[in-house]
């Protein structure tokens, strides 16, 4: 069951170990010999012969038991051992079934309750007994170091911790597979491993706390150090308290982590008093002095008997130095402070600080450079490391064809720049291209990237000049309409003249198409700001005087080489040189790669691994992140440095670039421009067919009401004096000029009509001084001429004349194939504005103004 320490320091460091699991001899030696002779060769079992008789030692000296051996031998053997376990798992099928060794049945026996025993056919029960063993021998190590002094609680606390990291392993590789089947033992349960790896934690925190003590610490470490102690002592308490370990272990167990627990509470309570009376915290201190009596003597009458007396004394010692100092503050406060004792329910939980956990055991007991049975591949084995060459050479493949490219890519960029002829043209006449230098000035001359925002304004200012005419036209003609139907409403069939949509249908019909173009256009007007957005930071390299200025890497050298060679040509030949560098880097790092593919052998890991397959190999292929991003880093490198190197191959683009957005700019206002005239001019027809109608509308209504007013109607001239002309017969009669001239107030005024609008000069758009082709060949429209043959135009299904003005197609002028339209069929209009040749020649592969 448990060790008492044979040495003490104080009446309180009783600690416990525990005993090793026992076992039944078993032959190992003849049914793995067997299977190797029936799966593989005689011969393959003569040369693992050695092997064998290895395996069947090891079995032999664990059945053995630890006594004639020292705690660290055994914990050696053990360790061998259960590597040696995990070879034969990986290459031996150990169960009932008859194509496996199935004449191996493994008996082991409870540790706390010794007539308890499972029998098992599978390697699962011997592995896990082994960890369960090795657990106890490292208790037991902890117990056999002398605790009274420094180096002994140190190598005592690191056992306690060993025996954690077992316990640990145990719980989280092989507890639950060895707990599976009719036939098992609750010792190596998950519940009873997780509470022995507590029970450790909590002794080998329990040696810091002694040696924190003996070096003097502060109360407030102390006490934090304490509260752990019993937070793992009570962590270990609430696992045996519950089943199913309550009726597993004798009540001396439960005892004594019951106690244990109560006395480091009231330990680090103590401690913490100490603390609160120098701070003359008094009502806490008193709080927390009284939390820690009550503790110790609730455990006392609750705990089972059986618990060692140095335990029991070491609690009555600290219960008489609480109540001393209680009694002490109670005193203090009752004369001097007169503080109200807070209640212990309202105290916050004390502090408490781990200086200990689990020691990692896989390394330990990583058995992948494991030798033994190292012939035998099983084929699920050999399968699998075919997997992971292949998942291996993918990766070196693709990291290799990444280093090719990138030294093809960096030899044909520097051939593209001339290199090193560009070096010799630094050095000599000139610093960029003349062609190009030209190219820039043209730029600049024309107001450079900072004039194409004016540029922007002018589109966004003519579109709306647009929209608002096309607005003017349609209140214009709405209105008209709506005077119509009013009268039409008023007089019923004695209102006769045509209504204002049948006559108004090819107007109404254009200025919708104007519409739809121009919401075309406010998209096109969209995407060239989004380019100009886009583009401004290649761009601003333009505006730059001189605009070597704009070669910032080459301006300014990576590295000064001598005191007297020109800085752009200095840093060009250094980025040259640092090219080479990383060449030879990746040559380097190309052999690096089939280095480590020569060198990885996991075969070892795969024979020994139990856990997924897919799991090890992400964990193996993770070596190669390292060189993976060092070939990165170089590309990028690479990169950046090519970069650098071509700036003026990043002029000639932002010059490219400028002349493709300057063009659809200019284009754009021209388009502008001339839609705005084709608006201008059917706004004119507007107004004239609008004062017509209002002059016919006087005269019906003149003689509307002589007929309601019973007045002959029977002169021909009367009824001749007024006609209504379709939209295609602009006309106007002698009788409108005499009632506009006898009432001027009530008819349009065509003097007022507005002119096109004539954006402001700039010496960067030569062609906003330009009069559209439109505006010089278009005249205005004649005037309204009405036919003296009929009063009215002819009957509805009838086909009206339709004159060139009102008759004609949209304005051609925004019907290119900027817009995505229909295209215009021949001879139906006069050649498209878009001809005018522009300053600049379009940049390859572009063309129109609207560009998706």
């Amino acid at each position: 069951m448990a060790s008492p320490s044979s040495t003490t320091t104080t009446n309180t460091n009783i600690m416990l170990a525990i005993f090793e699991k026992k076992t039944n001899s078993l032959d190992l030696y003849r049914p793995l010999r067997n299977f190797i002779v029936i799966n593989y060769s005689e011969r393959e079992a003569q040369n693992l012969e050695d092997d064998l008789q290895t395996l069947k030692q090891l079995r032999s000296d664990v059945e053995r038991g630890g006594a004639a051996d020292s705690p660290s031998a055994r914990r050696d053997l053990l360790q061998n051992y259960y590597k040696a376990l995990c070879a034969v798992e990986s290459r031996f099928p150990i169960s009932p079934d008859k194509d496996h060794v199935n004449t191996v049945s493994f008996t082991w026996f409870d540790a706390f309750k010794n007539k308890q025993k499972a029998n098992q056919q599978n390697i699962h029960l011997e592995k896990a007994a082994i960890l369960f063993n090795l657990g106890a021998v490292h208790s037991q190590m902890g117990l056999s170091f002398d605790r009274s002094a420094v180096e002994g609680r140190r190598q005592a606390s690191h056992s306690f911790i060993a025996a954690a990291g077992a316990f640990a392993f145990l719980r989280d590789n092989v507890a639950m597979k060895a707990s599976v089947g009719s036939s098992t033992t609750l010792d190596v349960s998950v519940e009873c491993v997780g509470m022995l790896e507590r029970l450790m934690l909590a002794q080998a925190q329990e040696c810091v706390y002694e040696n924190t003590i003996a070096k003097g610490s502060s109360p407030g470490v102390c006490a934090k150090i304490a509260r752990q102690v019993g937070l793992f002592y009570e962590e270990a308490l609430a696992a045996l308290s519950v089943a199913p370990l309550n009726q597993h272990f004798e009540k001396a167990w439960i005892a004594h982590v019951q106690l244990k627990a109560a006395l480091f509470y009231a330990e680090a309570c103590y401690r913490y008093s100490l603390e609160l009376h120098d701070k003359e915290e008094i009502a806490e201190e008193i709080a927390r002095l009284k939390s820690g009596v009550s503790a110790l003597s609730e455990a006392k009458k609750s705990s089972p008997r059986g618990a060692a007396q140095q335990l029991l004394d070491g609690i009555n010692k600290l219960e008489t130095n609480l109540n001393r100092n209680l009694e002490r503050a109670m005193k203090e406060n009752d004369r001097v402070y007169l503080m109200r004792v807070p209640p212990a329910s309202s105290l916050p939980p004390l502090p408490s600080f781990s200086m200990v956990k689990p020691m990692p055991m896989n390394d330990v007991l990583d058995a992948s450079r494991e030798k033994m049975f190292a012939s035998l591949v099983p084929d699920n084995s050999a399968k699998a490391l075919s997997r992971y060459t292949e998942m291996l050479d993918d990766i070196i493949r693709t990291q290799a064809e990444k280093l090719q490219q990138g030294s093809e890519l960096a030899r044909v960029r520097l051939k593209e720049m001339d290199l090193p002829d560009s070096i010799l043209a630094l050095e000599g006449n000139f610093t960029l291209p003349t062609a190009l230098k030209d190219d820039v000035e043209a730029v600049q001359i024309c107001g450079g990237p900072a004039g194409l925002e004016g540029e922007l304004q002018q589109l966004k200012d003519l579109r709306r000049v647009n929209h608002e005419l096309l607005v003017q036209v349609e209140e214009q003609l709405q209105k008209e309409a709506t005077d119509d139907s009013q009268f039409r409403t008023q007089f019923g069939t004695r209102w006769t003249r045509p209504q204002s949509s049948t006559l108004t249908k090819n107007l109404q019909d254009r200025l919708n198409r104007f519409a739809a173009n121009l919401k075309q256009a406010a998209e096109s007007d969209a995407r060239i700001e989004r380019s100009v957005r886009e583009h401004s930071a290649l761009m601003s390299i333009l505006d730059c005087r001189p605009i070597e200025s704009a070669l910032p890497t080459l301006a300014r050298p990576i590295m000064s080489l001598d005191a007297n060679e020109d800085a752009v040509v200095g840093a060009l030949k250094q980025s040259l040189r640092q090219l080479e560098t990383l060449g030879a880097q990746r040559a380097g790092l190309e052999d690096m790669l089939k280095e480590m593919k020569r060198k990885d052998d996991i075969l070892p890991k795969l024979m020994t691994f139990t856990g997924s397959h897919e799991d090890l190999f992400r964990k193996e292929i993770s070596k190669y992140d390292n060189i993976c991003e060092e070939i990165a880093q170089n590309l990028e490198a690479q990169e950046q440095l090519l970069m650098h190197i071509q700036g003026y191959r990043q002029i000639e683009a932002a010059v490219a670039k400028f002349r493709e957005i300057k063009e659809n700019i200019n284009e754009g206002l021209k388009f502008y421009v001339t839609l705005q005239d084709a608006i201008t001019i059917v706004k004119q027809q507007c107004s004239d067919f609008v004062m017509t109608r209002n002059i016919q509308c006087r005269e019906m209504i003149e003689d509307v009401q002589r007929q309601i007013s019973g007045l002959s109607f029977q002169d021909g001239k009367s009824s001749a004096s007024y006609s209504f002309p379709s939209t295609g017969q602009p006309h106007q009669t002698q009788r409108a000029n005499s009632l506009q001239q006898q009432d001027p107030g009530n008819m349009p005024n065509t003097s007022h009509i507005n002119p096109p609008y004539q954006p402001p000069q700039q010496p960067t758009m030569p062609t906003y001084a330009q009069t559209p082709p439109y505006g010089s060949q278009q005249q205005p429209p004649p005037s309204y001429h009405a036919p003296v043959s009929s009063p009215y135009p002819p009957p509805q299904h009838q086909q009206p004349a339709v004159s060139h003005e009102y008759g004609q197609p949209a304005y051609p002028g925004w019907r290119g194939p900027y817009y995505n339209a229909p295209p215009q069929q021949p001879g139906s209009m006069p050649r498209p504005p878009y001809t005018v040749p522009s300053p600049y020649p379009p940049p390859p592969h572009q063309s129109g103004y609207y560009r998706q």
